[in-house]
């Protein structure tokens, strides 16, 4: 048994049996409270209610300026929520689980959730163009159809969505726990330091942080598109192996029986065991030859052992092979 490191990096024999998680009621019930409170905090903003003051209090207070030492520090994690370099993570370290488990899945997934996330939160940044504090005009007003595109908060909903994929693949429940613990923590520093960094309004990252936990509570209802598009894939490939690998000719000699050629389940031809003799061949064929050889040739279709040509004069006694009616000698003795 192999007990170095590299042992760890085998490929496991068969993809393991992973549940991808159903919509319990449980989860639409989660679903449907986090698509209200996502309704909510969008009607809050467009009416300026209460919590466009609140965003406005917050900015004002500036908190980078109340804490400039952690300043440093939070601009390096605020790459945490950041698309292109947690995606590229992401996507590394579930591409080397697609590639153990021998299956597609862990990153379909992954491109469903981001192509989902892409989708949903920046048509709502499109559609209502709030502008962000620091290009903010007039105070106490909501900023909308301003031509901006800060809500919801992208960080926040991209944290939510990358680290969230880890805990929905996990293969465990302890796993699962784990990391949506985790997840949660960093989705949720990710907020708040945009809010710190005075990049997002406070309502940005509220908004934010229900799109992310819309889609990763949506997931289950993609999952059958996922499956079909990874036995398409599969199908693909296995179509492209088998291009330009003709089935090999079996020889056959000069008017012999010919092979079969007998359908496959994958559309391909393979030669049959047992060459099947013509019915143009007549009644008086000699019989097929053996099963396990299908190259091999009837005895009357043979080359004769005395070659063409030769000197030796054929014996007066002997009668051609099959073609004598004349009864056969006597054994001397018997």
């Amino acid at each position: 048994m192999r007990t170095d490191i590299f042992a760890r990096l085998d490929r496991e024999p068969e993809p393991p049996k992973i549940e991808p998680p159903r919509m319990s009621r449980h989860r639409i019930a989660l679903f449907g409270g986090t698509l209200a409170f996502y309704l909510a905090i969008v009607i809050a903003v467009l009416v300026s209610s209460w919590l466009v003051t609140l965003d406005w209090k917050v900015m004002l207070f500036r908190p980078y300026q109340q804490w400039p030492e952690i300043h440093a520090f939070l601009d390096y994690y605020i790459v945490l929520g950041q698309r292109g370099p947690t995606a590229t993570m992401v996507a590394c370290w579930l591409g080397w689980r697609s590639w153990r488990q021998h299956t597609l899945r862990p990153l379909l997934t992954l491109g469903a959730a981001l192509l989902l996330l892409n989708v949903t939160v920046g048509a709502v940044k499109i559609g209502l163009g709030r502008l962000g504090p620091h290009y903010a005009t007039q105070i106490g007003s909501a900023e909308l159809f301003a031509g901006g595109d800060i809500f919801p908060s992208g960080h926040t909903a991209n944290a939510v969505v990358t680290w969230g994929i880890l805990a929905y693949l996990a293969t465990t429940p302890r796993a699962r726990r784990y990391l949506s613990a985790m997840s949660a923590i960093v989705s949720l520093g990710v907020g708040l330091t945009t809010v710190y960094l005075g990049t997002h309004w406070l309502s940005d990252v509220l908004l934010g942080w229900a799109a992310g936990l819309l889609i990763m509570l949506g997931l289950p209802w993609v999952e059958p598109l996922i499956t079909r598009a990874e036995a398409w894939i599969f199908a693909q490939r296995e179509n492209l192996r088998g291009f330009g690998h003709p089935v090999p000719s079996v020889p056959v000699a000069a008017g012999g029986p010919r092979p079969v050629l007998l359908p496959q389940p994958d559309g391909g031809e393979a030669p049959a065991r047992e060459p099947v003799v013509s019915a143009a061949a007549g009644a008086g064929s000699r019989p097929r030859a053996h099963a396990a050889h299908p190259a091999h040739v009837v005895r009357s279709e043979r080359t004769p052992v005395t070659p063409a040509g030769s000197r030796r004069p054929p014996h007066a006694d002997r009668t051609p092979r099959g073609g004598s009616t004349t009864p056969a000698r006597p054994v001397a003795g018997g």
